[in-house]
């Protein structure tokens, strides 16, 4: 598969490559996607709340009076 880039930040990439132990943009650029998406799923876990853990926190925020 192909992806494409702006030449100014293929290059970026490229002399960023030099510095580290990959072969190849396309190796750092899978890289990085996967370190991204990766860290996005781990943080939609976290952020996710059963059904009973919302409610929970909704009675609280009512008993507060922040919400009606």
């Amino acid at each position: 598969m192909k992806v494409e880039v702006p030449d100014e930040l293929y290059r970026k990439i490229e002399e960023r490559v030099k510095e580290t132990e990959f072969d190849s943009v396309d190796e750092y650029v899978a890289f990085v996607l996967k370190e991204v998406l990766e860290s996005l799923e781990e943080e939609e876990e976290e952020q996710v709340f059963s059904e009973e853990e919302e409610e929970k926190v909704k009675e609280r925020l009512r008993a507060l009076g922040y919400i009606d």
